[in-house]
């Protein structure tokens, strides 16, 4: 220890203290200044003056005794991993949590063994036995291992990825890994009754919270689900829960109970064009030949698919993002859809289809059920006999006006038409044949049969479908 000797000066006040200090022998006393003990040598004959002048010698210590104290060493690891890997409340109202799966805390033990660290050191009863053979093994240090750190790196590496599962690129949502778009399988059975061949699936999923005077904000899952067996038979529900199983469960079993059949034009397309409306959203709908595709809005493809309609164009007016309102008005359209039969019921004529792939040749599809077949005096001027207008309740879809190609006003354009010019009957040749003989063919189709033009695809279908 060290010994120093400090000279002060005691006024009045700070001799009646010293005074006042235990004794230890005759003329000295021990005070405590800070963290040091001062032995200090006082003689009384001295006290009595104003001012005194002792000589005190002091013991300063060489050690000063710390406590380290450091953000690291009052959190615990698996809370400075909670802080990488989470995110909070207040962050997730504003959406900054839908990242945080993605991100998963490491163990940075694998990898390590007590005892084997940066320096090679062996230690005896910790990384090496006490004994080997007679011999007493000693502590020393031994090469460092040059690969150590990079095994460790590679098992940190590997540890902490986010391997998502893999989804067939037909089983994937609208977007990314999102819910809405993807099937959650088929409603419970019920009873004896299941549903084979049935298909969910989500149109809109998303969490709802509600003000309750005794729980506070209370958070809940809402989901908008269609399902349907793809041949013509399909219905929805909506569905709120506190848990995503429960939610999937709840929407998929209460849209199973709400199926309603839809009839469909040669099981691929709806029975005729139609308009239909709920709330601010218009759905126009148009029926297309076979190999067209579901031109539309992704929520009623969806639908089509799980309904079984495959050829469909459908154009959506107003808020497209609020598929509550798009589905509803489209099944309603659905719904109001007439049959041939119906439509010939209704005016007691006979139903007769125009097609394009077959040259508007004219074919009888529904007749009166009751034989009563009106002629034209029967039929008044004012009584609409337009299909279109007719299935459309007098209203007529405004259309945008097609203008003429550009290549119409160039000179080659003339030319086009003069080279063609011998070729322009013969699309009223072939239907010509049509009307005649029933198909387009040569006059040497009798001798041999290859002479005949092979029928649509469609055609061989219809043809099927009325055998």
């Amino acid at each position: 220890m060290a010994t120093a000797l400090y000279v002060i000066t005691a006024s009045r006040s700070l001799t009646r203290n010293l005074l006042s200090l235990p004794v230890l022998k005759e003329g000295r006393c021990v005070v405590s200044l800070g963290h040091c003990q001062v032995e200090k040598c006082i003689s009384y004959s001295n006290l009595s003056s104003n001012r005194a002048v002792e000589t005190i010698p002091v013991s300063l210590p060489l050690v000063q005794i710390t406590r380290s104290t450091s953000f690291f060493n009052k959190v615990t690891a698996e809370q400075l991993w909670k802080g990488v890997t989470s995110v909070s409340n207040a962050g997730r109202k504003r959406g900054r949590g839908k990242g945080v799966g993605k991100k998963i805390a490491k163990n940075l033990n694998r990898g390590q063994v007590i005892g084997v660290g940066y320096d090679n050191i062996q230690w005896p009863g910790l990384s090496a036995p006490i004994l080997r053979g007679k011999e007493l093994v000693q502590q020393q240090t031994l090469p460092r291992d040059e690969e150590r750190e990079a095994k460790l790196l590679q098992i940190r590496n590997t540890m902490g990825q986010f391997r998502p599962m893999k989804i067939d690129p037909l089983e994937r949502g609208w977007s990314g890994t999102r819910l809405p778009g993807r099937s959650i399988g088929p409603p419970d059975p019920i009873g004896e009754e299941t549903f084979e061949g049935f298909d969910t699936k989500v149109l809109e999923f998303k969490s709802v919270t509600h003000m309750s005077g005794i729980f506070g904000r209370k958070k809940r899952f809402s989901m908008f689900v269609v399902t349907g067996n793809g041949n013509g038979l399909g219905g929805f529900a909506l569905a709120k829960s506190t848990t995503m199983p429960g939610c999937h469960k709840k929407s998929r079993n209460k849209a199973g109970q709400r199926l309603i059949h839809f009839p469909r034009y040669n099981d691929h397309t709806i029975m005729h064009d139609f308009f239909s409306q709920y709330g601010y959203t218009k759905v126009f709908a148009r029926k297309k030949p076979e190999g067209y595709g579901l031109v539309c809005h992704r929520a009623l493809k969806t639908i089509c698919e799980v309904i079984g309609i495959k050829d469909m164009y459908a154009k959506v007016e107003g808020p497209t993002k609020n598929i509550q309102n798009l589905t509803k008005a489209f099944f309603l359209g659905l719904m109001k859809q007439k049959t041939h039969q119906d439509l010939a019921n209704e005016k007691n004529l006979h139903l007769v289809e125009f097609r394009e792939e077959n040259l508007e040749f004219p074919r009888v599809v529904a007749s009166p059920e009751s034989g009563v077949v009106r002629t034209l005096d029967q039929i008044s001027k004012d009584e609409e006999m337009n299909f279109k207008l007719y299935i459309m309740g007098g209203k007529m879809e405004l259309e945008r006006k097609k203008y003429p190609p550009f290549y119409t006003r160039l000179y080659g354009w003339e030319i086009y038409r003069k080279k063609y010019a011998k070729r322009r009957i013969v699309d009223k040749l072939r239907h010509n044949l049509y009307l005649e003989h029933g198909e387009v063919r040569s006059f040497y189709a009798d001798e041999y049969p290859e002479c005949r033009e092979d029928p649509p695809y469609s055609a061989k279908r219809a043809a099927e479908v009325q055998e």
